[in-house]
């Protein structure tokens, strides 16, 4: 297994992505869909990494999109026939290391809550519950956690 910062427009990583919003889309509501698209996953603040297995096949994506106060995750999506291997935290931790490096010490997500195994991953991360940030709002689908690295250690 690999993981490298990678460009999502490659046709694999666009079907990771595709897919993630095929799985989403059904279970909420237009207005509590918060994903962001390929042209903002492209820009200079963001981190996108994908996870390839050893023979090359796109396995799991993520990004960290650095904003001035925090990082926040986005698009973290994993096959669902390679889940339950570590795949989403080792990426997530590969994530935190790198925009650690670049400054970042706290942070953020959205998720929806019918997102559980997602939820309880970013618990078991050190992720704690919290209020909406930056622009969102208060949404019932909507699950907000943020995370604080305390020391500069990285």
């Amino acid at each position: 297994m690999k993981i490298a910062f990678e460009s999502p427009s490659q046709p694999d990583v666009r079907q990771l992505i595709e897919d993630l919003d095929a799985y989403q889309v059904p279970l909420y509501p237009a207005e509590s869909h918060h994903g962001v698209d390929i042209s903002v996953l492209e820009q200079p603040n963001v981190l996108f990494a994908v996870v390839r297995s050893d023979d090359g096949m796109a396995l799991a994506c993520g990004a960290i999109v650095l904003e001035t106060e925090y990082g926040e995750l986005k698009r973290m999506y994993t096959r669902p026939e390679q889940r339950g291997q570590g795949i989403a935290r080792r990426l997530l931790e590969f994530l935190e290391a790198q925009a650690q490096q670049r400054g970042c010490r706290a942070f953020a997500l959205e998720t929806g809550y019918l997102q559980t195994d997602a939820i309880n991953l970013y618990q078991r991360c050190g992720y704690a519950l919290c209020g909406p940030f930056g622009d969102y709002l208060e949404d019932p689908n909507s699950v907000f956690m943020r995370k604080t690295i305390l020391s500069a250690a990285v």
